[in-house]
């Protein structure tokens, strides 16, 4: 509700909330068109591989385990505002067309030759990269470091689970996103 009545620039949601779960609240804000776009840092005492796995895969923009330090998450949020500032001054939030294929970050859709593709955050996040610098080839880590953050704890083999969830909703398309044996993946120019 406080959301709705002022959007904040970042949220620091704690996943153990009385009645509706950080979770839920989560998958609210980023299915809501004006609040897609808010960064969120999960922060949670759950810190097993799958729980850090689902609140990203939900959309969150960082997750931060308990106990934490307050100077460290007081650095996680200027990173992430940091990092949608420079996206907003750079006209990052215009969408971008590229063989039939558009993504639009305001409203976090994606359309294959005019059939909507619902990807997860993370896929979206990937996608757009790509689309973005057509031609041009990114390390695994470079990606990871472009989607979410330098020293993000996740393996680069998720890269390619999350490649091939894209490619896979691309249909037809997937052979857009080609990989460079060695050194990671990029998207054919137009």
């Amino acid at each position: 509700e406080e959301i709705a009545r002022e959007a904040p620039d970042c949220v620091v949601l704690d996943l153990m909330l009385p009645g509706l779960d950080g979770m839920e609240v989560c998958r609210r804000l980023k299915r809501r068109e004006e609040t897609g776009r808010i960064p969120v840092i999960m922060l949670t005492a759950k810190s097993e591989v799958p729980d850090v796995v689902a609140g990203l895969e939900l959309g969150a923009d960082d997750y931060v385990t308990k106990p934490f330090s307050p100077r460290v998450l007081a650095a996680r949020v200027r990173t992430i505002l940091r990092r949608t500032g420079e996206a907003a001054a750079a006209g990052e939030g215009a969408p971008v067309r590229v063989h039939g294929i558009v993504i639009d970050p305001e409203r976090r859709t994606v359309t294959v030759d005019g059939k909507s593709a619902d990807l997860s955050a993370s896929e979206f996040s990937i996608l757009e990269l790509l689309a973005r610098n057509a031609g041009r080839v990114f390390s695994r880590s470079r990606i990871i470091d472009a989607v979410r953050g330098k020293d993000y704890p996740v393996t680069e083999r998720s890269v390619d689970v999350q490649i091939l969830g894209i490619r896979k909703k691309l249909g037809a398309k997937e052979g857009l996103i080609r990989t460079v044996r060695g050194v990671g993946y990029g998207m054919e120019e137009e």
